[in-house]
């Protein structure tokens, strides 16, 4: 039976209004489980005009009361964790213990804003001039927009929302309409917490909700998370319109591997940092760069650990890698491969002829080796569990091939020599960098964010970055009588 999913506006659900709804599958199975409700410009309207009220309210509580709402909001989800794992699983595929390993993820985010009385302190100068002191604040900005995607649907809305609302904000999350459920589970948290109604709300919707938000008067910044041309295109269209905007785009991220990397430490990264998630994750290794003589052994390890991935259903206990979102997605990942091997690739392993269930979206794992920059399956972002495998004789070959990609997100080095790691840090033009680490997702005190093509702007997500995007700085220069001159009693000596 299909359940219908609506919007929540002012701590409740609201159906739509706008006629207009999108199937919502369990990718495992193939099976419609829901109608989601997609707002019309009208109802983004109304929705936002209660954002703004909640938030002229929101923004004069005190620090200690909105880190109290953050705390309870922090416990909850801990608590909750394994309910908001299944409803990922049922919408998205992903295995259960990657769906727990996202809120975790989010949870730091959140446990990082609890500390908003310390991350909103300013600084002060007393005595700046005679008599004149001067000091700096941050303030709220009002109104601000998450629009999220598909493949992190609790953890990207809480890379966005704990520190907007932590800062003082009314927050609009506008999260894929292909697994929607997960938004409405954290509003209930937050209403749960005693977060004021209308300072989160949550807008199903399509491009015509998107186009709303950001060209809406009273929504003052947009972050989104996606794939690069709807990267730029939200960059481009909000910012036209007078917000700020933090959009990350798409990867192709890349691991170097040298000829001293310890061999299974390297192939059991790749393969965990691959295949996860189907591979559909921003930060997922999908080219593997082979130097010198550790690239046969290198293929040839990945390529015995792969058999053993079982590949189902999500939800059932023993599964390593679920399905795709979508069917077209599906086929889209496995034309990839197709025009891999007609453009030279060699097809090690082959997800296309794979043994997986024949419900639902699903591809089994695929690795390709001898792949070039000029082809396809190079060039674009796959999305899905496909790994290249490309080979150059030396460091420098393999730093020119990083860097001289459009995408900038994540990369990572495999090897056992510090100083060649120290240079590769140092070289390496992409925005995360991991050193024997696959996937290397920053901590919630740090900022996420990549270079080139995979960023929009110049603001990272979260931690420092996301306080000072959410807020934005205002420097007071005061000045008072001097007290020896002033007419009133003060009862102690005046001095100067």
């Amino acid at each position: 039976m299909s359940t219908r999913i609506s919007h929540w506006i002012e701590g409740r659900t609201v159906a739509g209004t706008s006629g207009r709804t999108a199937a919502v599958h369990n990718p495992a199975t193939g099976a419609v489980t829901g109608e989601v409700d997609l707002a019309s410009t009208a109802e983004v309207s109304a929705a936002v005009a209660t954002a703004v009220s909640a938030a002229q309210q929101w923004r004069s509580s005190s620090l200690s009361q909105r880190a109290a709402v953050l705390f309870a909001f922090r416990q909850l989800l801990h608590e909750r964790s394994d309910d908001l794992a299944r409803i990922i699983t049922a919408e998205h595929g992903k295995v259960h213990s990657d769906a727990l390993g996202e809120i975790a993820r989010g949870l730091e985010n959140v446990e990082f804003a609890t500390g908003v009385p310390q991350l909103l302190k300013g600084g002060f100068s007393e005595q700046a001039a005679t008599g004149v002191d001067v000091y700096n604040i941050r303030q709220p900005l009002g109104v601000v927009a998450g629009i999220t995607p598909f493949n992190f649907p609790a953890m990207v809305p809480l890379w966005m929302c704990a520190n907007a609302i932590a800062c003082g904000n009314a927050f609009v999350l506008k999260p894929s309409e292909k697994d929607p459920s997960s938004a409405l589970f954290l509003a209930q948290l937050w209403k749960e917490a005693g977060l004021p109604d209308g300072v989160f709300t949550v807008l199903h919707g399509d491009k015509e909700a998107v186009d709303a938000l950001l060209t809406h008067p009273d929504v003052a910044a947009v972050s989104f998370v996606g794939s690069t041309p709807i990267a730029q295109y939200i960059y481009e269209t909000g910012t036209a319109h007078g917000k700020r905007v933090q959009a990350l785009g798409g990867a192709k991220n890349h691991a170097l591997v040298l000829p001293d990397a310890d061999l299974d430490v390297a192939a059991d990264a790749i393969v965990s940092a691959a295949y996860g998630a189907a591979g559909e994750r921003c930060m997922a290794l999908s080219v593997a760069v082979a130097v010198g003589e550790i690239a046969d052994p290198l293929v040839e390890a990945i390529a015995l650990r792969l058999p053993k991935l079982v590949v189902g259903n999500g939800a059932d206990a023993g599964t390593d890698m679920g399905p795709l979102i979508t069917r077209e997605h599906r086929d889209k990942v496995a034309s990839y491969v197709d025009s891999g091997e007609e453009q030279g690739a060699t097809v090690v392993v082959d997800g296309r002829t794979a043994d997986v269930p024949a419900d639902g979206f699903f591809l089994g794992t695929t690795l390709l080796d001898n792949v070039t920059p000029d082809m396809t399956c190079y060039r674009d972002e796959i999305f899905g569990p496909v790994l290249g495998v490309v080979r150059v004789e030396t460091y420098e070959q393999g730093l020119e091939l990083i860097n001289g990609n459009r995408y900038a997100n994540g990369t990572a080095i495999f090897t056992r020599d510090g100083g060649a790691a120290r240079q590769f840090q140092f070289d390496v033009e992409v925005g995360m960098v991991g050193i024997n680490v696959p996937i290397p997702v920053p901590v919630a005190y740090y900022s996420f964010g990549g270079w080139k093509d995979s960023l929009f702007g110049d603001t990272h997500m979260y931690g420092p970055e996301g306080i000072n995007f959410y807020t934005r700085g205002k420097v007071v220069t005061s000045r008072w009588p001097d007290p020896a001159t002033s007419s009133v009693d003060l009862g102690f000596p005046r001095t100067r």
